[in-house]
């Protein structure tokens, strides 16, 4: 058994507080950044327009991931503390909200450049596994999104939440949706994919829900909400909409002449 009593805050810059979940969104989208440009794009006017780009996707994924946890898991809490909302230092994002934020930003960016939405969502899906990777270390040494309770050799003790030996869910997930969904959008980015624009976003919602529809039952669903219909958790039925979205997007992507 592991014991988990990390700080939360990475260091001080005289009275701020540096959290190790906003070094993670830092780490995320500078190596992504780097990656898509030194690795992926290859057409120089999408290189010019990347750089640009960027700022919009910073906004959804900010945006809908606050908003969307608002409104999936802790909505009545937020009707009555509006203003809670804007305090995003406090925690509280929803990855699938903030997937419907970089959706909404890359449809926006894409319209006023007149380029194919999808050569941007491509490559936002190929780099995003980085990002999730760091974000999910970031929740397992912030102790939060702890897993179920489990006797297993490598359980892991949350000293912050209780005394209950836990699924160190979060690095399950770092690995599979991170690691592992990394590597098999490599492979398919090398069999040329990206030549057909909205094949790798599709295969990034099919796998990523799979990941996470299974790792969810390593996973203590949210107190606030707790099992829902079938014993699944919110974030398993919103996996399997998102499966059936990637699913229907692959057919169509794959049939388009």
């Amino acid at each position: 058994m592991f014991i988990n009593n990390f700080d939360p805050v990475a260091f001080h810059i005289f009275s701020l507080e540096i959290r190790w979940y906003s070094l993670a969104y830092i780490v995320g989208i500078i190596l992504g950044w780097t990656y898509c440009k030194k690795k992926l794009i290859k057409d120089k006017h999408i290189l010019d327009l990347f750089d640009d780009f960027i700022t919009y996707l910073i906004i959804g994924v900010i945006l809908g991931g606050r908003i969307g946890y608002a409104l999936f898991y802790n909505l009545e809490y937020y009707l009555e503390n509006p203003f809670e909302i804007l305090m995003v230092w406090n925690g509280g994002m929803s990855f699938h909200g903030g997937l419907i934020g970089v959706i909404v930003a890359s449809q926006l960016f894409s319209s006023k450049h007149k380029v194919n939405q999808f050569i941007f969502l491509d490559l936002v899906a190929l780099s995003a596994p980085i990002g999730i990777f760091f974000g999910r270390i970031a929740n397992f040494i912030n102790s939060e999104l702890i897993g179920r309770a489990t006797d297993l050799p490598w359980s892991v003790q949350f000293v912050l939440i209780d005394n209950i030996k836990r699924h160190p869910s979060q690095l399950y997930e770092a690995f599979f949706e991170g690691i592992i969904l990394f590597l098999v959008l490599g492979y398919f980015f090398k069999k040329n994919y990206l030549q057909s624009p909205g094949k790798i976003s599709a295969l990034f919602l099919i796998f990523y829900s799979l990941f996470r529809f299974l790792i969810e039952f390593f996973r203590s669903p949210d107190p606030q909400i707790g099992y829902l219909i079938l014993n699944l958790t919110l974030g398993q039925l919103i996996s399997i909409l998102f499966l059936v979205a990637g699913t229907f997007l692959f057919y169509l992507r794959n049939n388009e002449k």
